[in-house]
This record gives structure tokens, sequence and C-alpha cells, in this order.
């Protein structure tokens, strides 16, 4: 059972100029024609930076003011978030199962229909800079409708059998080629493949060990590693054949250069802000 509005907290107004109006709710900013096209992993420049969730130390994580302040703020090329998929199968942005952590209801994701869904309202962490109001968390359709093809997008398909709905939302919207689609299951990485998209496979440190990370050349366009892996599982991730290999969580000027110089060319970071202030340092030549 969902229960609504379960905790209660002081609801603080939202920064600058961020409004739940103009963020949460606002039309798309472009129509599909794009002009010249829309932003693509292609052109994701050499060493990528991701926000992930947005950049939760930073924002409200997977919320909309926090990708939009993500994405305006420009420290990142790619903004990650999360999907779960409600019980009539409408799609999502929440990372955990359960909506105890990160808002003020509780019970079970799968538990909501859309209507539920409206009830709900995000909780900002107290620790985040700045100060931040409550908001209902995104669909998968409005954040693709609000920033697909202005940026490239992440998302983390956390219900598999969510894969054909994600993929009918991203292929409307013609964006196959600026959308990545991760999992931890080489299996979905696969259908990702098959279903005409771009899949991410990411691993933990633990899996790394034993992974043989050639084998998902075939059908995987991004490895996404544990920053904790040994070095030499970074380095074989490296060599794998997949075209990229990035870290993640990293949240540190110093893990940030440690696997970059292992040759990991884009980091996925709860603190895009304070990378993009600091200078990589021991650069390889």
């Amino acid at each position: 059972m969902v229960t609504l509005a379960s905790r209660t907290a002081p609801i603080v107004a939202l920064a600058g100029a961020l409004s739940l109006t103009t963020l949460a709710f606002a039309p798309p900013l472009a129509p599909l024609e794009w002009g010249s096209g829309p932003l693509t992993v292609d052109g994701l420049p050499g060493v990528t930076y991701t926000a992930h969730r947005g950049g939760a130390l930073e924002v409200p994580e997977n919320s909309m003011s926090g990708l939009a302040a993500a994405y305006a703020r420009g420290t990142a090329q790619v903004l990650d978030f999360d999907t779960r998929m409600l019980r009539d199968g409408t799609l999502v942005v929440m990372h955990d199962a359960t909506l105890d952590r990160t808002t003020y209801s509780t019970g079970l994701v799968r538990d909501l229909d859309r209507q539920g869904w409206e009830g709900v309202r995000l909780r900002p962490e107290a620790s985040l800079p700045g100060s931040w109001r409550a908001e209902r968390p995104p669909t998968v359709a409005e954040v693709l409708d609000r920033f697909g093809g202005r940026i490239v997008l992440m998302l983390e398909a956390k219900d598999p059998d969510s894969l054909r709905g994600l993929a009918r939302l991203i292929r409307a919207r013609g964006l196959t080629r600026s959308v990545l689609v991760n999992s931890n299951h080489p299996a979905v990485a696969r259908r990702a493949h098959h279903l005409g998209l771009i899949s991410q496979l990411w691993r933990s440190a633990r899996q790394m060990r034993t992974d043989r990370p050639e084998r998902w050349a075939p059908y995987v366009d991004v490895l996404d590693m544990d920053y904790k892996a040994r070095n030499a599982d970074l380095v074989r991730a490296v060599r794998s054949g997949v075209p990229r290999v990035w870290a993640h969580t990293v949240n540190t000027p110093a893990d940030r250069d440690r696997v970059l110089r292992l040759g990991c060319n884009g980091v996925i970071t709860n603190a895009p802000g304070l990378l993009a202030r600091t200078p990589q340092r021991g650069a390889m030549p």
C-alpha cells in the first residue's frame, strides 16, 4: 500500500528563478524538428561528464528542477536519471523501488498508477546547497520532452520489463541516437541493442573481478565501470573493444584523475560542478 504525504516537513522556496511551474510542467523546449538535428552520443567530447541523477550532491536527485539546474549550469554533457514503471505502465523517474527515501510518501512505486503519482512529492535533502521546494517527480515522457535533443540523456531501466515502453517513448521523439539506456544486466543491454537503442551496461567492482567485457563489445555502446575497481579490471574494460568506458560514481577530483589516467573516457558524478571547477592533474600525454 502507498501512503501519500505521510511525513511532514517544511517546504522551502526554490532558489533563484527556478519554479515548479516553469520547470516541472513546462512544455517541450523545442519541437521534434531540431533544425540541424539533436545532440547525439556520437557528438560527445573525448572526455564526457555525466550528472548522476542530475548531480545528487548538488541538486535534488531525479527531480525536474535538479535536471534543469544541471542543464542550465552546463557542467555535464549528459544528464542521468532512473526509471520505474507504475502498475498501469506509466514510466516515471525514480531510483528506488519504494517511495520512502526520497519522497514524503511510503510504499512501492509499482503500487501507484498515474493518478496516484500526481500526489507524490519529492523531499529535498537538507544537506543540499541552496533552497529547494517539494515537487512531483517527473514522468519519463516529461523529461524526454523537456531535454530531448538538447543534451544527451542517460536513463537506467530499473524495471527490465519496461524496456519496450521506454523504446516506444524514445523512438516517438526521434531520440534513438541521443538517449543511453543503462542496466546492470548484460541480457537487458543486449535487448536494448536489438531494439535499436544505444545500450549501456554498468558493473560493480565485485562483478568486474570476473567479467570478460570483450564479450559485450558487439552489443554494448558504453561500459559503465565502478571507479572502486582494481586498476587491472578498469584497464581490461578500456581494452575490451567497447568504444566508451566511463567510471561511476566519481565525486572527487583525485578519483576522476585516476580513472582518466587508466584510460576511461568519461565519468559519472554526483558533483559535476566540483569536477568542472577542478582541472585534471597528471593527465597522460
